[in-house]
C-alpha cells in the first residue's frame, strides 16, 4: 500500500532480500552473517580474508553446499581458538563477535603507504555516478549498499551489492582473492554510504590504498586510514569532496 497526499494505492513492492548465510571452514560452522543472496562464495572467502582468519593463499576451494551455506576448504586448518569462536554478524555491523577493540585492529598484510600513484580529481568525482549506474538491484528495491572497485583511471573492475555495507566490501575482496588480484594496488574503493572503521579495515586487508564514500567517515576510520597511509575521501557528491587522509595521492591544484 502506498499513501500519497492522502490517496491510498494498493500495489506490490519489490524488497531487498535479507537472509542468513552460514560460513563453514572445512565443514566446521564458523560464522553466520545476514546478507542479500548472490555472490555468496565471494562473501564467504572475503569475510575470512578481511577478518584476518586466512592468508591470501589459505583458500583451496569453496562451494555452496546447501541453501544459505558456503563451505570453504582451507590449505591449512584454522587454529582451535578461532574455529571454536562463533560469529554472528548483522547486516549493519561488520565487527560483531570481536572480543575487544584490540581484536578489531587486524594485522595488515600489505603496506598501502608504499603504493604511490596519483588520482585525478575528475576521475574521483565520476565514481559515485558510475557506481549508481551499475547498481541493478538497487534500481528495483532502493534498499541496498554497494561497493565498487575502480582502477586509478576510473574503470570499474567489480561491483557488489548487499543489505550490509561490510558484506558488499567482503564480496569485492572475495572476488579479488579468487581472481588472484591481491593486493589491489592502484585501486579506489567507492562505497555508497559512510566510511566506517570496519570498511577501512577490510579495504586495507585487501591492499586497497584509497577509499571514497558519499557520506561521512567515522573518527576511528580516519585514524586508521591515516596510520596506514590510505587515502580516505568522504562526502563525495557532485564536484566536491572532503579529504580526510592521504591527500598526497590526489592531484590537487590550490585555488588562486
Amino acid at each position: 500500500m502506498r499513501v500519497d497526499d492522502a490517496h491510498i494505492v494498493e500495489r506490490p513492492d519489490t524488497l531487498a532480500v535479507e537472509e542468513p548465510l552460514e560460513i563453514r571452514a572445512d565443514g566446521r560452522s564458523l560464522a553466520v552473517t545476514m546478507r542479500t543472496p548472490g555472490h555468496d562464495v565471494d562473501l564467504a572467502i572475503g569475510f575470512l580474508l578481511t577478518e584476518g582468519l586466512v592468508a591470501p593463499d589459505g583458500v583451496h576451494s569453496a562451494i555452496n553446499c546447501a541453501d544459505n551455506v558456503v563451505d570453504v576448504s582451507l590449505t591449512e586448518p584454522l587454529s582451535d581458538d578461532v574455529a571454536a569462536r562463533g560469529f554472528y554478524v548483522s547486516s549493519s555491523c561488520g565487527i560483531c563477535g570481536k572480543a575487544s577493540i584490540d581484536a578489531v585492529t587486524t594485522v595488515q598484510r600489505w603496506r598501502v603507504a608504499d603504493d604511490v600513484f596519483t588520482i585525478d580529481p575528475d576521475v574521483l568525482i565520476s565514481l559515485p555516478d558510475q557506481l549508481r549506474e551499475a547498481q541493478k538491484t538497487f534500481d528495483r528495491t532502493g534498499g541496498l549498499h554497494a561497493a565498487g572497485l575502480f582502477t586509478r583511471d576510473g574503470k570499474l573492475q567489480c561491483i557488489r551489492e548487499d543489505v550490509g555495507r561490510h558484506n558488499a566490501v567482503d564480496k569485492v575482496a572475495g572476488w579479488a582473492l579468487t581472481n588472484s588480484r591481491l593486493p589491489l594496488r592502484e585501486t579506489i574503493l567507492q562505497v555508497s554510504g559512510r566510511a566506517s572503521f570496519e570498511l577501512v579495515q577490510k579495504a586495507l586487508m585487501a591492499g586497497i590504498p584509497a577509499m571514497a564514500a558519499v557520506s561521512a567517515p567515522s573518527s576511528l576510520a580516519v585514524e586508521m586510514a591515516t596510520g596506514a597511509g590510505m587515502t580516505l575521501v568522504g562526502f563525495l557528491r557532485g564536484t566536491s569532496f572532503n579529504v580526510y587522509a592521504g591527500a598526497g595521492r590526489l592531484d590537487l591544484k590550490p585555488s588562486t
